[in-house]
């Protein structure tokens, strides 16, 4: 025989309710009693029926004392609670962890939306900042509906009527029925993978809240929550409200609304561009006019300040003409100059003595000026007016006599004789 501890069995109870499906999402209606609402924000309280009664908690750490949920919570008022079943270990009491409350007397499936709507609004499926913009100009718009009916011919009659530009894409779905979630969210997850579309529109007519509880599903809320695309939803009249219109980023009263919402009227837009091009020719008119007479101002300016051409012309040629008479006057001067300096060298030349029958002896690269510096037998070179030749000193007829002449003192030869005159 085992023996088993108290926690065990409290353990083994809990896991058995947590794992029942039914007593995980239960409704119970009773009376309300025994109410305490401690500082914590949960509500601790008693649903009794006749005889019997059960502990519930309200926990306020998630919905709030101030909910209008929790505000259903007043003693002897008869409700009706959605949540699960389970056992409290450490007392090993029995209780109900409600997350909704509703007064008894509505329907079954308007408390069942009552507690959706609930739950997702405080999950932050219908926060309004991170709604996002639909695109101005769509180029693929997809449409979530059932491919029979009225709805998409509808839309595709507005969409062409007004912006034909636009390709519609059917992801085509039962809209009620056991099968309608499923074929929903297969419908917006194939157009956000393969379409690439800028928007869809999750949409059908009219009906009882009965017909388009597929809409008011938690599965189909989230995958619009999660549509790569902005989704609109147009589900019902416009007086009908569904999760499915309060999780999407925008919401259509009508699928013929949804179909004028997601994109532009092409006759307005011609409209706003005929303005807009009329108003950027007047812009492009008025900047010319003021660029004209910017640069109509810009030459007066320029013609004013613009040095006269005809006087500097003139000017540059009294110029010229002095420079050249300048030029044609130092060049005579030069010229003059140069030729007395050529007249006085030649004056100097030795050659031109050579011209009058005078000759130079060499000895030795030397100029022989004595007959001293001869002796016989040398080699002398006698240079004439027309060129030289060699000869030798013939000892017997070699003179010397001393002749007087007057050389100024420390004077020196002017010349040294080069072997040839050219």
């Amino acid at each position: 025989m085992h023996v088993y501890g108290v926690r065990e069995v409290t353990a083994y109870l809990r896991e058995l309710f947590e794992t029942d499906p039914i007593l995980n999402d239960v409704w119970i209606a009773g009376e309300v009693s025994n109410v305490n609402r401690p500082a914590s924000g949960h509500v601790y309280f008693t649903l009794k029926d006749g005889d019997a009664q059960m502990r519930a908690v309200f926990f306020g750490r998630r919905y709030g004392p101030g909910t209008a949920t929790a505000k259903e919570i007043e003693h002897g008022r008869a409700v009706v609670a959605h949540g699960k079943i389970s056992l409290y270990e450490q007392r090993g009491d029995l209780q109900l962890y409600v997350d909704f409350v509703q007064p008894e007397g509505v329907g079954a499936l308007q408390m069942e939306f009552e507690r959706l709507k609930a739950k997702l609004q405080e999950d932050g499926l219908f926060d309004e900042t991170r709604k996002r913009r639909l695109v101005r100009f769509p180029r693929r718009i997809g449409v979530v509906t059932s491919a029979t009916g009225a709805v998409f011919h509808d839309i595709c009659h507005v969409l062409s009527r007004r912006w034909p530009l636009a390709e519609i894409v059917l992801a085509p779905t039962p809209v009620q029925g056991p099968d309608a979630p499923a074929g929903i969210i297969g419908g917006i997850e194939q157009l956000n993978r393969r379409s690439q579309v800028d928007a869809i529109i999750v949409a059908r007519g009219g009906g009882s809240l009965e017909e388009m509880q597929a809409f008011n599903n938690e599965a189909v809320a989230r995958a619009i929550f999660a549509s790569a695309a902005p989704v609109i939803s147009a589900v019902g009249h416009e007086t009908d409200w569904t999760i499915a219109d309060y999780v999407a980023d925008r919401r259509a009263p009508t699928p013929s609304a949804a179909a004028e919402l997601v994109a532009p009227d092409r006759i307005e837009m011609s409209v706003h561009l005929g303005i807009a091009a009329g108003t950027i020719d007047s812009i492009v008119e008025r900047q010319l006019a003021v660029s004209r007479d910017s640069v109509a101002h810009c030459v007066r300016t320029i013609e004013r300040s613009a040095p006269r051409i005809d006087a500097l012309r003139q000017r540059l040629d009294d110029v010229m003409r002095r420079s050249l008479s300048a030029v044609e006057r130092r060049h005579r001067d030069v010229t003059q100059a140069v030729g007395g300096c050529v007249w006085r060298l030649r004056a100097l030349d030795p050659f031109a003595t050579l011209e009058r029958g005078y000759a130079i002896v060499q000895r030795e690269a030397s100029v022989v000026t004595s007959v001293s510096a001869a002796h016989p037998g040398d080699a002398i070179r006698v240079r004439l007016t027309d060129g030289a030749f060699g000869a030798h000193v013939d000892g017997g007829s070699v003179q010397r006599r001393k002749l007087k002449r007057r050389v100024p003192d420390a004077q020196a030869p002017l010349f040294s004789m080069p072997e040839e005159r050219a």
